[in-house]
């Protein structure tokens, strides 16, 4: 009887151990190829807004860290992403970037660092229980 329940134990040690292999092989191909290369830039995910009006973007992150966005073709590219997500031009839509992170000249205005997008990996539609938003009514 005993070696009837190890026999039985073994086999579903091993069938346990394949599925596990099996979806780590399948989170692995799913994972951009990006996140490993050594190049020097930085993967950021966090919250992004362009304002067209004052020509200005910045990326919050989950650490609440805030850059400014360097405008160029790439971020227009990412507003473009972005746009079919935004109910208001307010809204911050979560995104996940390479970027090249660039320290503010001394003696200028904005925030610490810059980011110079090189590739958007993910645009994500913003979690509708998340209810941050403040709105100033006349």
């Amino acid at each position: 009887m005993k070696k009837i329940i190890t026999l039985i134990l073994c086999f579903s040690f091993l069938l346990s151990c394949k599925n596990d292999k099996t979806e780590t092989i399948e989170a692995e191909n799913t994972v951009s190829k990006s996140y490993d290369q050594n190049d020097g830039y930085v993967t950021i995910k966090g919250d992004f807004i362009y304002d067209k009006s004052q020509n200005a973007a910045v990326i919050q992150s989950a650490n609440n860290q805030i850059y400014g966005v360097v405008i160029d073709d790439n971020m227009k590219a990412l507003n473009e992403k972005v746009l079919p997500f935004k109910k208001e031009a307010t809204d911050m839509i979560p995104v996940t970037v390479r970027a090249k992170r660039i320290a503010k000249p001394e003696g200028e205005e904005g925030w610490p660092f810059r980011l110079e997008i090189k590739e958007t990996i993910k645009v994500e539609a913003p979690n509708p229980e998340q209810n941050d938003v403040i709105k100033i009514e006349n």
